[in-house]
């Protein structure tokens, strides 16, 4: 295998699937169906899920709502649908574990680092929720952290785009691909990967990212086993 541990980093707009919010059961089942595929190879999985489907604290802040109070709703946004993720995979007969960065004793464990790097050597995949556990922080940077922490390989950025295009490939046709690029030249050339504190933190670290389309069926699989599969981030 091309990597031992990794780190998949999913929106929570991924999750909606074809609806306007909330979570689509069949896409859930597609993800979790993939992870699976992954984790029968013997490679180690931890993830990352954003909250943007139920609440973003930047769209509550921006309509007169306190922004460390939004930003509280959007970690309870991504610690439900860790739930509803760790309920699929779990339907699927893959072993998880939800840890949150805030205490919600009742439904996850703690972030333990220590004890999350355990439940991946023993091959059930860790779900971590609750951001960092602070405001102003987004989930990018709560996925660059966990990944630093428990030393994956690199961090698999699933997205709707199949990797980092010169433009938005939505709104230019004329947009071209990169199949790979350093960190510095998407500071460069102003293209949009994480947000600047999760993007520099990863580049410090020398951490690869690894940007790709999660909506097609066995992409997962084939960067993990090192197809050049969407667009590598690295030195």
């Amino acid at each position: 295998m091309h990597y031992k541990r990794i780190l998949l980093k999913l929106s929570g707009e991924a999750l909606m699937g074809e609806r306007q919010y909330g979570i689509d059961p069949t896409r859930l089942a597609e993800y979790a169906e993939e992870i699976k595929t992954v984790i029968n190879t013997g490679i180690e999985v931890a993830i990352v899920i954003g909250g943007g489907n139920i609440f973003r604290g930047v769209a509550g802040a921006s309509k007169g709502m306190d922004r460390v109070q939004g930003d509280h709703m959007g970690m309870l946004a991504t610690v439900i649908n860790g739930l509803a993720l760790q309920s699929a995979l779990e339907d699927n007969g893959v072993q998880t574990r939800l840890q949150s960065a805030i205490k919600i004793n009742e439904v996850a464990e703690p972030f333990i680092r220590r004890k999350a790097i355990r439940h991946l050597e023993k091959g059930r995949v860790v779900i971590f929720g609750g951001g960092t556990g602070n405001p102003y922080f987004t989930t990018d940077s709560a996925a660059v952290l966990r990944a630093i922490e428990i030393h994956s390989d690199v961090i698999l950025k699933g997205t709707r785009v199949d990797g980092i295009y010169t433009a938005d490939p939505e709104k230019d046709k004329k947009a071209t691909k990169f199949d790979y690029i350093t960190f510095e030249d998407v500071i460069k050339k102003g293209l949009k990967v994480m947000d600047t504190t999760a993007f520099t933190l990863s580049q410090e670290n020398e951490l690869p990212i690894i940007v790709f389309d999660m909506n097609t069926p066995g992409n997962l699989l084939k960067v993990v086993t090192g197809e050049k599969v969407g667009t590598k981030v690295n030195l």
